[in-house]
């Protein structure tokens, strides 16, 4: 526990305090637990206000105590348990129980008995760019998975979380749509752009995003004229196209998408300027062959 209290009357002439401690650091004190108490102090003040201000630590509890006569002084006591932050999370909850649940409370029990959702969606893992979000999805409306830099690998390439995902939900719940959604400023694609030409295997990240050297490829030779951020740029975008044909390699996709049944769509989020680009597959045999390099897409859309 800590303890703030004022060693004497506050006056504006000076600003000092004394720190009483009962272990040799704050940081880290060490408890007859064998754990680590972790505690961080900060004072917003004026620097001219408040002498004799005395803070006093001791390991009976992380909270925090104030015995001051003046509300002048701001002080936040935070620790390093988390303890906040899931403070947080529970009134997050709560509010979505009251206000979401309950008040809907018809779909979610029969979303409890089973889900069939319209969409697969395969996103990056990166804290910024949630796609229920960013496009409104609610819960039982999309099936999806995120990994780094929202990579589709090849059929071939063997098992994965992200063919796992592909397998059950287009085989399972058959999704009637798959959507490919890249990013602005995506770590994994930079990564993709930074790495050898031979793979560090002992590198996990390495080992995942060679799964787009494809793009990274076809970038190098039509970009090379760019700087290396808007290379990236362009890979981001262009990874999502390898992706989609990517999809086409899984048998029981490509019979479904050729039947018309299941379509394939790529989408772009720049959360720079927060614009939303869609795309869809044209799926048709002749433009599998990529004429000059390109992909058939149709229905390309700029959401501003």
């Amino acid at each position: 526990m800590a303890i703030l209290a004022p060693t004497s009357s506050l006056s504006k002439d000076s600003y000092s305090f004394s720190l009483h401690i009962q272990s040799s650091t704050i940081f880290g004190s060490k408890l007859k637990s064998g754990e680590f108490q972790q505690t961080r102090f900060r004072l917003f003040s004026n620097s001219n206000s408040y002498p004799g201000l005395t803070i006093k630590a001791s390991r009976e509890s992380l909270g925090l105590t104030q015995e001051l006569k003046s509300n002048k002084l701001e002080r936040v006591v935070e620790t390093e348990d988390g303890s906040d932050l899931f403070e947080d999370m529970k009134h997050r909850f709560l509010s979505f129980k009251k206000h979401k649940y309950l008040e809907n409370l018809e779909h979610y029990q029969n979303l409890a008995k089973g889900q069939a959702p319209k969409f697969l969606v395969i996103g990056c893992a990166d804290s910024r760019v949630c796609p229920s979000t960013i496009l409104g999805f609610q819960p039982g409306e999309a099936f999806m998975v995120r990994n780094i830099a929202n990579l589709v690998p090849p059929f071939e390439s063997g098992p994965s979380e992200t063919n796992a995902a592909l397998e059950f939900s287009v085989n399972s719940l058959e999704v009637k749509n798959i959507l490919v959604v890249g990013h602005s400023c995506c770590g994994g694609i930079r990564a993709l752009m930074s790495m050898n030409d031979e793979v560090d295997k002992s590198s996990f990240i390495q080992s995942w995003v060679v799964n787009g050297k494809d793009a990274r490829l076809w970038t190098k030779a039509a970009a090379s004229k760019l700087s290396f951020d808007q290379q990236c740029k362009y890979c981001e975008k262009e990874s999502v196209n390898r992706s989609l044909l990517n999809l086409l390699t899984y048998p029981w996709i490509e019979e479904k998408v050729k039947k018309g049944i299941l379509s394939v769509h790529g989408g772009y989020y720049d959360f720079v300027d927060c614009t939303f680009e869609k795309w869809t597959l044209d799926y048709k045999e002749d433009n599998l062959k990529e004429k000059n390099g390109r992909i058939s897409v149709k229905s390309h859309l700029l959401w501003s």
